[in-house]
Order: structure tokens, then sequence, then C-alpha cells
């Protein structure tokens, strides 16, 4: 069973299925990756022992349950460029839109959630500077094998930057109660909140991988 003296970026670099788990419990595994597992729990008043259970099973019988740990740098680079990078540019305009049709078609109801787009715009906007300079400097200094003092600026400039993200998403969270849509949504409203609750996952899940495997190794390696 799962440690939970482990970190939280250790057990989800070795076992992806783990990082639903965590979502779940709103543990914080990208940015704040490098707290044990019983020491998250703590802070969040949760037993982190049947948290640690709950891992077990989500990761019994997943033969795709393969972590990245074991990758290459250059796989791990094309792998979150080519994945993360591409669904953030197709999806967030799309929600961005649906965003700012709820607000006006909605405008006026309590529950309408009033500044989303702007918000989703400006995430957009730091998106797209932040993985311009990750694709255009970083990601090329480490796939030509630069590690140690030589990428410590640069890595620690978007991780800098991975923090603000988190703090946005905790801020969409609040404004849209969780992503919980009114009873009287509708199908735009709910497949907005659905959307943001996919781009959510998607994002903690990118901000890890770079953190606290990509970002880690080419830091610590000599």
């Amino acid at each position: 069973m799962t440690s939970t003296t482990q970190t939280l970026g250790a057990i989800a670099s070795t076992q992806p299925s783990a990082a639903r788990v965590f979502l779940r419990h709103r543990l914080d595994f990208c940015c704040g990756g490098q707290r044990t597992l019983r020491e998250a729990c703590d802070q969040a008043g949760l037993d982190a022992d049947a948290v640690a259970r709950e891992i077990a099973s989500a990761a019994a019988g997943r033969s795709d349950d393969v972590g990245w740990e074991g990758r290459s740098t250059v796989a791990l680079a094309d792998h979150i460029e080519q994945h993360y990078h591409a669904e953030l540019r197709r999806d967030l305009p799309a929600l961005i839109a649906a965003a700012r049709r709820v607000e006006k078609v909605h405008a006026g109801k309590p529950e309408v959630p009033a500044g989303l787009g702007r918000l989703l715009d400006e995430l957009w906007q730091d998106m797209q500077q932040h993985m311009l300079k990750e694709e255009r400097i970083l990601f090329p200094m480490l796939r030509q094998g630069a590690r140690g003092e030589a990428v410590f600026g640069p890595v620690r400039v978007m991780e800098t930057e991975h923090q603000v993200h988190g703090r946005v998403l905790q801020a969409i969270r609040g404004l849209t109660g969780d992503f919980a849509a009114p009873a009287h949504a509708c199908a735009t409203w709910r497949a907005l909140y659905a959307g943001l609750a996919r781009l959510e996952e998607d994002l903690m899940q990118h901000i890890h991988l770079e953190n606290n495997v990509l970002f880690l190794r080419a830091v610590l390696e000599d």
C-alpha cells in the first residue's frame, strides 16, 4: 500500500491514478507536491490511511498505471507539448466563449459566475506566454541535456508561474461553487462547468509532471 510518508508528487509520479484521488479530496499534488501524504491529509482534516487505501484501490488492476519517472526527458517534454499544451490551445478559447455567453444570457441571476470569462481570458493570456517560454527556451535546453545550474533560473521562473496558475484554478472553483451548476442551468452552463472540471484536472496533471518529474530531475542531476 502507498506509504503516508511519501510525498504527493512522488506518489502521483509512480501511480498516475492517484491523481484522481487527490483531486477528489482537494489535495494539491502539483505546486504542493513536496508535502507527504500524511502532512497534506492532516492539513485538510482527512484520514491519511484511508486516502492511501483509496489510492491502492484506484491502482488495482490498472495495467496502464505506469509512472513517468522512468521515461526519458525527451519523452516527457514531447508528451507535455503534444498532449497538455495542445489541449489547452484547443479547449481554453472555447471555454472563454462559453463563460461569456453564460454571463450574458443569465445576467442578474444570483448563481451566474460573474467575471468568469475575464478570469479565464487572463489565464489564457498567461498560459500562452508560459507555454511559448517552455517550447522555445526551456524544453529545447532540456532535450539537449542541459541540467543543474544551467537550467535552475528558467525552471524557477516556470515554477513561480505555476503557483499563479494554481491560485487561478482556486479562484475559478470559488466562482463556480466547485463546478456545481444550479438546477435551472442551461446545457451550455452545464457543459461549461464540466469543461472547467476537466481543465482543472489536466492543468494540475500538467503542472505536476513538470514540477515533480521533469524539472526536479533537471535541477537535481549533476
